[in-house]
């Protein structure tokens, strides 16, 4: 692993952010984007200690301790590569060249079923914009019920879907 991807010292996005504390996961709004993502455990764990001063070394030994087990450091790239594209970190950081083409799938196949328990996940949905909200209709493409809240616009609900 080169030099500056080991201290890579990864800094948690907070402003603009609302953060909701849950036992196992971590649910934030993204004011900024209209978004929403939920962390789950581990990803929650990597991000908590996203402070300036934890190296993604530091931020694994740490995993390791926190569940009984060794934690390769592939797992903390892949989760900041996760929380950096959800715009969750100050600034996007470049993985070491062996992580480049790493996913979730080939993580989880190259450290074996133990990296099940600890595979990252962070997902994200697009939250409507606040006037859609209080209108108190179904967007095009979301869920519906015949009979239920209406949709949009001109959308109708035709096989439990806006269209």
């Amino acid at each position: 692993m080169n030099e500056m991807a080991q201290n890579a010292k990864p800094i948690a996005r907070r402003k603009g952010l609302v953060i909701q504390e849950l036992p196992d996961e971590v649910l934030v709004y993204d004011l900024d984007r209209d978004r929403a993502h939920c962390l789950n455990q581990t990803a929650a764990f990597v991000w908590r200690r996203c402070n300036g001063r934890n190296t993604t070394a530091q931020i694994a030994r740490t995993l390791g301790q926190q569940f009984d087990c060794r934690v390769d450091e592939k797992i903390i790239w892949l989760a900041l590569d996760q929380l950096g594209r959800s715009h969750l970190l100050e600034q996007q950081l470049a993985p070491p060249p062996a992580q480049m083409t790493m996913n979730r799938r080939a993580v989880v196949r190259a450290l074996g079923l133990s990296a099940l328990i600890a595979a990252p996940l962070v997902t994200s949905i697009v939250a409507p914009a606040p006037a859609r909200a209080a209108s108190g209709c179904i967007p095009s493409g979301n869920a519906c019920t015949t009979g239920g809240t209406p949709c949009c616009g001109q959308s109708v609900c035709s096989n439990n879907t806006c269209t």
